[in-house]
């Protein structure tokens, strides 16, 4: 019998994300997912190395991975329309849930239980884990402030008021992450910069 949860992630390089929004360069969810791999990676390093925590960096970064693969099977819904208000939120939760479910049924029985770690969110879950998927969030709006502020760079304003929005809610994350604050200080401004300033070139790489 053949299974087509892997031919059905793969499609994630078909979904566009800020559909609403003018895009100097567009990004797929393929992209973003692995940027938001690396960032929870990132995030949880620093909590272990920095802050004593004990934290699953490798389980982190496959929860980066495959957080938005239900937006295979519903679409990326526009930020506005998807926290316009309660009740919103929580039909679109239930489609997520649903999407996950048929996702999971993609797969032989007996791998379901592994990837059912990564895709679902457990009701209880240990202090440790709770904290590094506060980790993942945080990284998933890293991803999008870095994508606001890449667009800013290229002459592209219509992500100002994302980026001021995005900025706000990390600096609110930040308040009880300082995993968060660290990468901030540390490693964001490197952002702005050009490929000789990143890679220390004194002459301009062809």
């Amino acid at each position: 019998m053949s299974y087509s949860f892997f031919a059905t992630v793969a499609r994630m390089k078909y979904i566009n994300r800020w559909a609403l929004m003018r895009n100097a360069r567009e990004e797929n969810l393929s992209e973003h997912s692995l940027e938001v791999a690396m960032l929870a990676h990132a995030l949880c390093t620093i909590g272990n190395v920095r802050y004593g925590r004990h934290l699953d960096a490798d389980h982190a970064a496959l929860i980066g991975l495959y957080h938005d693969a239900p937006e295979i099977i519903t679409g990326d819904m526009p930020t506005p329309v998807k926290y316009a208000n309660e009740r919103i939120r929580n039909a679109y939760r239930d489609v997520e849930e649903d999407a996950e479910q048929h996702l999971l049924e993609k797969l032989p029985e007996d791998l379901r239980a592994e990837y059912e770690k990564i895709l679902c969110t457990p009701e209880k879950l240990p202090e440790s884990e709770r904290y590094m998927r506060k980790l993942v969030k945080a990284a998933d709006k890293l991803s999008a402030l870095i994508k606001c502020m890449e667009e800013k760079s290229s002459g592209n304003q219509e992500f100002r008021s994302a980026e001021a929005g995005t900025r706000a809610a990390i600096d609110k994350m930040a308040e009880e992450l300082p995993e968060v604050v660290d990468f901030l200080r540390d490693f964001l401004p490197a952002y702005g910069q050009t490929l000789d300033e990143l890679t220390g070139a004194e002459k301009p790489m062809a």
